[in-house]
């Protein structure tokens, strides 16, 4: 039987998020995402233009994620503000962890993707984790933060619960920011 139009795409999504997870962006060919996901090159290429268009897909709810995370914490300020984007930043990365791992694979590149607002997202995510402050010191945690999140949620380590991951997540971003959780 014949899958449908809509089955083959999110095939042919979840065997690319897999094989670029393995062997990298470059390393996947259009005919190894084709190959798993049990159709010819002709049919992917149907669904999809190229293989920048299947990155552009695959990553595209992440950058709608964080978007949609700015925008609800656009009217906070202060310790309301820092708590809810943290909050919010951890909640994203563990839910897109496979995307994250694509691009933690080349990030460089894959932050100027011609498709994607990589860069000005985490300018936003910066300047909400710094509490808008325009100080070094909280400046300088917002990036750390930034980046301990991303690599933390990168990870593959199967001994701590998830439930645990995000709550130590949370509590050290806090107090790396130097602020208390409520």
């Amino acid at each position: 039987m014949a899958r449908s139009a809509s089955a083959m795409r999110g095939q042919i999504l979840e065997s690319a998020l897999r094989l670029f997870a393995v062997h990298g962006f470059r390393g996947t060919s259009l005919q190894d995402i084709a190959s798993d996901a049990g159709c010819s090159k002709a049919s992917l290429l149907y669904h999809f233009a190229g293989k920048e268009k299947i990155l552009t897909e695959l990553l595209t709810p992440a950058q709608d994620a964080v978007a949609a995370l700015l925008d609800r914490v656009a009217g906070l300020e202060g310790g309301r503000l820092v708590e809810e984007t943290v909050v919010g930043y951890v909640d994203v990365a563990l839910l897109f962890r496979r995307q994250i791992r694509l691009l933690f694979e080349d990030i460089a590149e894959m932050s100027c993707h011609q498709d994607l607002s990589v860069m000005e997202l985490a300018d936003g995510l910066l300047d909400a984790l710094a509490g808008r402050s325009q100080r070094a010191p909280a400046r300088v945690a917002a990036w750390m933060v930034l980046g301990a999140v991303f690599i933390t949620s990168a990870t593959d380590d199967e001994v701590v619960p998830d439930d645990v991951l995000r709550a130590e997540m949370i509590r050290s971003a806090l107090r790396t920011l130097d602020h208390p959780p409520s």
